[in-house]
């Protein structure tokens, strides 16, 4: 449609039951979206039959202009799973003189209803004697263990039917079984099966199993369960295991469990010879070997074993977990076996045309793909270089669609293609496809640019817009993809000539964790054309992605796969942090928001990989918008043109809406400036503040909702790190005894020790998980405190409980935190002291200005010295608040230092540090510089144990110039209200200009202050 005036479409779904005709619209519940292009309905919503889900779409600009779709869905009842025991673990221990309750009505569980309803049901129940004979049947009709009838080759487990009592309702007896004290002879391994019937249609049936070990020893029943209860779906006697995922098991002692001495688990591999009925179990051996690397919780109620077991055991089909309970005086057990699910098979793939741009429509084909679960659905994933930073770009339920993919290598334009096949257990058949060539469009591109700087009314007729006016949050996607990494390329261009032209980097970016030193190492003058046409295509390209961003909002939220979709291309889009308006970051802020709540709810039932996947690019889009925020508030970036005149422009409503910023100059802080430009300053300091705020918040719950999500998928001892260019967040399991000198170290330089006597007010026994995070850059805080974090990383750890709550951590001894500057910060020369010409001197003076405008914050103060010649001694003394003097009976001094040759740094200075203690409450540092004749040199310059200063009444000359360089350093905690402060914390002597070393006896988000100060005044 060729509509000049808007690509507005309004679209609606409407369900109708085609129980006769499809005539009888029927009334959708408020949750389900019906306003999107696509729809998604939960399970349990529609009752059985045959329905008509059509979609209707119609042109604002035109709404004569109507056209419509339909499919027709049809709801059936899915199969039932019959578990005879709680959890539907299969294999337990049970204990001779106890009674066994089996009860499937009690315990099974049908997907289709909120819960099992075991009236519904007939139950027949049979018994065999495991590994030794089948179950007794007669000419291969199978007998019931209640059944008088004997089978003589395969003889029944109970001696008569008196042994065992039915103990269900009346409607339905049989739904519960108990077999009496000494039933079953001790030393063996008996089965159980259960067949069941719907009662009103008996096409729908289902079959049980359960191994009982009977010992002659009390033994409480120990049941199993997986985690991910989705991902372990009933195979007759074995669960399902998907090769690609790792298998996380709970155990529980719920009945006549003593105090429990130790839980041991073990691993079993099964083999099949083909001559046995039943499954020959070997123990895995390397248990120990690869224990906290594939298994975790060995000891523990819960056990994981991640994806490396199978992976590296491909030939194994059978797996058996096992878990043993040690009580005062016996023990118990209990397992669950799994057989190897096998992926899809038999198909290909294949892409139409072998080569086009980032604007060509790629046609995927796969057929022939064959499951015996059903295939469910494909995505495609692409790379260039490195496959473990593969990026998804697709997904669909049928096997041909159409894809636009992003650019390939930067020389050669290949791009690697892989397209996961799934089926509905969710077992994957990857399929790598041939590299194909994807050159950017970059005419097209630039006429997107270009229509939208000089006649965005015609925006309507580009084809990318269109594309993304679609509402197919697949193709939006990939646009938003293509046209990220064509925007982040250019973005990177424009900022290395911005700084090859003397425009200092730490002015205009933020630099990426990980990333290498610019060029740029010293201070040049700027050329101001550069910072014109540098200035002019930021906010091109900002204008851009201010208007891209709208079209992300309102795509549904349907699957995980749709999770990682939305999150991956906002992931990229949101890159560049310093080409992001206050609309722009709020926005995708708030959809990275809705996407960690959408993972949250879905991670109980989806592999730990998917989790991890969609996770990583959440995260990195939560961060990115973090920085982006609050770039221009640390001075780190630009303040964008659109954002500034959103800001100051006079609304239309100033007289009628009493709560404008408009109408409370008050809000608009410009200092002792009342200038128009200072109040515009002040207007765009203050939303652009709110929009920090918002976005702090948002990011705050998106880390707690990612860790949720994460959380139940991590056992003890396991951990995971998402170590990306915009954010770092480790997160680990573990035990508190474990915490003591533990070393966190996420990148680099930083770093975080916890004391060796770290103790925190809950039980030894408790696990807890240990999240800590890394971010580009320190939040700006809300009352100005000038912490001058601007150039520091931020840094956090937590401590959570099991249900992911902040322990409180307030501890004796410290915890010490090194905090990275940004790479790209470029150190002022250090000025020279012309002081030979200077004569008759006791001391050359120093004054240093440290006064602190908040009296919540304090500073370090750092002296760097550098002699012009190396092999001269010195010596320095200071005094705060006034000049320091010091002679033969005059000592009014605060400190004091020799600076011997031996004490150079390796680029030849002297430095002496006063940490940030010791100047609470002075305004200002003298120091003094002296130099020591040969004869002192060679006194005190080899005597290490000198605990006085060397004195001199008479006067001096110097005999070689030095330059000095003073600079301040803070350690800081963010506080509830979002301000730095630095109550409670010490800057230790590791500080340098790349980094500080912070001791806290608290845990929360850390930043360092550096600020490098004017010369000193003589």
């Amino acid at each position: 449609l060729n509509c000049n005036t808007s690509l507005a479409m309004i679209t609606k779904w409407t369900i109708s039951n085609c129980t006769s005709i499809c005539s009888q619209q029927i009334v959708v519940d408020q949750t389900i979206s019906t306003k999107y292009s696509e729809i998604f309905i939960p399970a349990r919503t529609l009752p059985y039959g045959l329905y008509e889900l059509k979609l209707t779409v119609t042109m604002v600009a035109a709404p004569r202009m109507i056209s419509s779709a339909s499919a027709y869905v049809e709801i059936t009842q899915t199969g039932i799973t019959p578990n005879l025991v709680q959890l539907g673990t299969l294999y337990v221990t049970h204990g001779y003189q106890e009674d066994l309750i089996l009860d499937p009505g009690q315990y099974s569980i049908d997907p289709n209803e909120n819960s099992f309803n075991g009236t519904d049901w007939t139950y027949e129940y049979y018994c065999r004697i495991y590994s030794s004979y089948n179950f007794p049947n007669i000419q291969g009709v199978l007998i019931p263990i209640d059944d008088s009838r004997v089978d003589l080759q395969n003889p029944s487990c109970l001696k008569n039917s008196t042994l065992l009592q039915y103990r269900g309702s009346n409607s339905s007896l049989k739904s519960s079984i108990k077999i009496l004290p000494a039933a079953l002879p001790s030393n063996r391994t008996y089965q159980f099966m259960v067949y069941m019937v719907n009662r009103r249609n008996s096409s729908r049936t289902a079959t049980g199993y359960l191994l009982v070990q009977v010992e002659i020893i009390k033994s409480p029943m120990i049941y199993i369960a997986c985690v991910i209860s989705t991902l372990c779906s009933e195979n007759q006697d074995f669960q399902l295991v998907n090769p690609t995922t790792q298998v996380a098991l709970f155990s529980i002692c719920p009945d006549n469990c003593t105090i429990i001495k130790n839980i041991t688990w073990n691993v079993y591999q099964g083999f099949d010879n083909g001559s046995s009925t039943t499954v020959q179990w070997v123990k895995f051996n390397q248990m120990n070997l690869y224990e906290n690397n594939w298994f975790f919780g060995v000891n523990t109620s819960n056990f994981t074993a991640t994806n490396q077991l199978f992976l590296n055991n491909p030939q194994i089909m059978y797996w058996q977990f096992e878990v043993m309970y040690s009580f005062s005086s016996d023990t118990s057990s209990s397992a669950l076996n799994f057989i190897i699910n096998q992926p899809p098979t038999n198909g290909s793939c294949s892409i139409s045309p072998l080569n086009g741009t980032t604007s060509t429509s790629f046609t995927i084909s796969c057929p022939d793909w064959f499951d015996k679960d059903g295939i469910q659905d494909y995505s495609l994933y692409v790379y260039t270089a490195d496959i473990s930073i593969k990026v998804i770009i697709a997904f669909s339920a049928v096997s041909n669609f159409q894809v636009f993919l992003p650019a390939g290598n930067d020389t050669t334009s290949l791009i690697n293609i892989i397209i996961n096949i799934r089926d509905t257990s969710n077992c994957i058949t990857e399929y790598y496809m041939s590299p194909i060539t994807v050159r950017s469009d970059s005419e097209g591109i630039n006429k997107l640019i270009t229509t939208f700087q000089n006649s965005a009314n015609t925006l309507t007729s580009n084809p990318l817009v269109r594309i993304l006016s679609s509402g197919n949050q697949n193709a939006i996607g990939q646009i938003i993809t293509s046209l990220s990494n064509e925007f982040n390329n250019v973005n990177i261009k424009n900022l290395e000539d911005a700084i090859s032209n003397g425009i200092p980097a730490t002015t205009i970016s933020v630099s990426s964790l990980g990333e290498s030193q610019t060029s740029q190492t010293t201070i040049v003058p700027v050329n101001n054309s550069a910072t014109i046409e540098y200035n002019s295509q930021l906010n091109s390209y900002a204008n851009v992605r201010d208007y891209l961003i709208t079209f992300t909002s309102n795509l549904l939220i349907t699957t995980s796969d749709s999770i990682k979709l939305q999150a991956s291309s906002l992931a990229r889009f949101t890159e560049a942090t310093n080409q992001l308006t206050q609309k722009t970051s709020l926005l995708a802020s708030d959809k990275c928001y809705q996407l960690a709540q959408a993972l949250c709810s879905m991670s109980n039932k989806i592999p730990y990989e998917d989790v991890q996947i969609a996770a990583n690019q959440i995260s990195q889009c939560a961060s990115n918008v973090l920085t982006a925020i609050n770039g221009p508030l640390q001075q780190r970036t630009g303040i964008l043109d659109l954002d500034f005149s959103r800001s100051t422009n006079f609304p239309s409503d100033y007289d009628t809406d009493l709560e404008s910023v408009w109408a409370h100059p008050n809000l608009v802080d410009g200092g002792s400036d009342y200038s128009w430009e200072a109040i515009e300053q002040g207007r765009y300091n203050y939303y652009q503040k709110q929009a920090a705020n918002q976005i702090t918040t948002q990011v705050n719950q998106i880390t707690s909702l990612l860790t949720s999500a994460l959380n139940i998928h991590l056992n003890i001892g396991q951990n995971i790190t998402m170590n990306t260019s915009s954010v770092i967040m480790s997160l680990e399991t573990t035990s508190i005894n474990s915490l003591s000198n533990k070393l966190v170290e996420p990148m680099g330089d930083a770093k975080i020790r916890l004391p060796s006597n770290f103790n925190i007010n809950i039980q030894n026994n408790e696990t807890i998980s240990l999240r800590s995070i890394i971010q580009p850059l320190a939040s700006s805080d809300q009352s100005q405190t000038q912490s001058y974090t601007n150039l520091s990383t931020s840094i956090s750890l937590s401590l959570l409980d099991h249900n992911g709550n902040d322990i409180s951590v307030h501890t004796n001894q410290s915890i010490e935190f090194i905090i990275p500057r940004d790479i790209n910060l470029i150190l002022p020369s250090m000025n020279l002291q012309n002081v030979t010409l200077l004569n008759h001197i006791l001391f050359n003076l120093h004054y240093v200005n440290i006064t602190q405008s908040n009296s919540n914050i304090t500073v370090s103060l750092h002296f760097e010295m550098h002699p012009l010649q190396i092999t001269l001694a010195y010596l320095l003394i200071y005094k705060f608040d006034t000049a320091p003097q010091l002679n033969s009976s005059i000592n009014r001094i605060d400190g004091w230092s020799l600076f011997c040759p031996s004490n150079l740094t390796s680029d030849n200075q002297y430095n002496y540090f006063i940490d940030n203690q010791r100047t609470v409450g002075h305004q200002s540092v003298i120091f003094g510089l002296r130099e020591l004749n040969s004869t002192e040199k060679k006194k005190f310059c080899s005597n290490l144990t000198i605990n006085t200063p060397p004195i001199l009444d008479q006067s001096f000359n110097f005999t070689k110039n030095y330059e000095l360089r003073t600079y301040t350093s803070g350690c800081y905690y963010l506080d509830k209200n979002n301000n730095w402060q630095s109550d409670g914390l010490l800057v230790g002597p590791l500080t340098n200009h790349y980094k500080t070393q912070c001791f806290s006896t608290h845990l929360t988000t850390f930043a360092g202050g550096f600020l490098v100060l004017p010369e000193p005044i003589n």
